[in-house]
């Protein structure tokens, strides 16, 4: 089935050149999707009206998103809803899949749709081969959608980059946090996250 494309350009540089690039939209990302244009096996996902591929995951991604998501399940319980790799919906031209979100319960409201940017509380990315995309293009993303709170899990220092207060040109907060420090969840302050508990021993 044919898939039309009705949303407008942007311009992008290659080689000095300016090229109009034919932006893609959340509901026609969808389609793609429901009709069999990407599979699962496209590892793909949507951010800023571009399709970009999605890095492959090392044993210690693996591990830190499991620990991290089993964290913040055991701290918070029934009181968010813990998605781990699946898509949300930050606007019309970005459906991500970071590696974990706290959205809004219950859960079963996100049957029949994603999470939005006004349902989500927190995102976190682990980066080690992604560093630059996760602090740059995805936080600015984040950040123009209102996410509260954003972590990136830098793998290489053994550190956490907590991002807060969000605007048009980019989180106005940023704090660094190695073990032996914590920081605490903006939209669950009583809550603590020790760095020693993230990282192996």
């Amino acid at each position: 089935m044919n898939v039309v494309l009705e949303m407008p350009k942007t311009e992008v540089f290659q080689n000095g050149q300016v090229l109009n690039a034919r932006l893609i939209s959340v509901r026609e990302y969808d389609r793609m999707i429901e009709h069999g244009i990407l599979t699962t096996e496209d590892k793909v996902e949507l951010l800023n009206g571009v399709i970009i591929e999605k890095m492959p995951k090392g044993t210690k991604h693996a591990f830190l998103n499991d620990t991290i998501a089993d964290l913040l399940k055991e701290k918070l319980a029934e009181r968010v809803y813990v998605r781990s790799q699946n898509p949300i919906v930050l606007d019309d031209f970005s459906e991500p899949e970071p590696d974990i979100v706290l959205a809004k319960p219950p859960r079963q409201i996100y049957l029949e749709k994603h999470p939005r940017a006004e349902d989500i509380l927190l995102i976190v990315e682990i980066s080690d081969s992604t560093l630059g995309r996760d602090r740059f293009a995805k936080g600015s993303a984040y950040s123009k959608a209102g996410i509260r709170q954003y972590i990136v899990v830098n793998v290489a220092e053994n550190s956490v980059e907590n991002y807060r207060e969000p605007s048009a040109n980019g989180y106005n907060s940023k704090q660094t946090f190695h073990k032996g420090e914590s920081f605490i969840l903006e939209a669950f302050p009583e809550i603590e996250i020790e760095i020693a508990d993230i990282f192996p021993k």
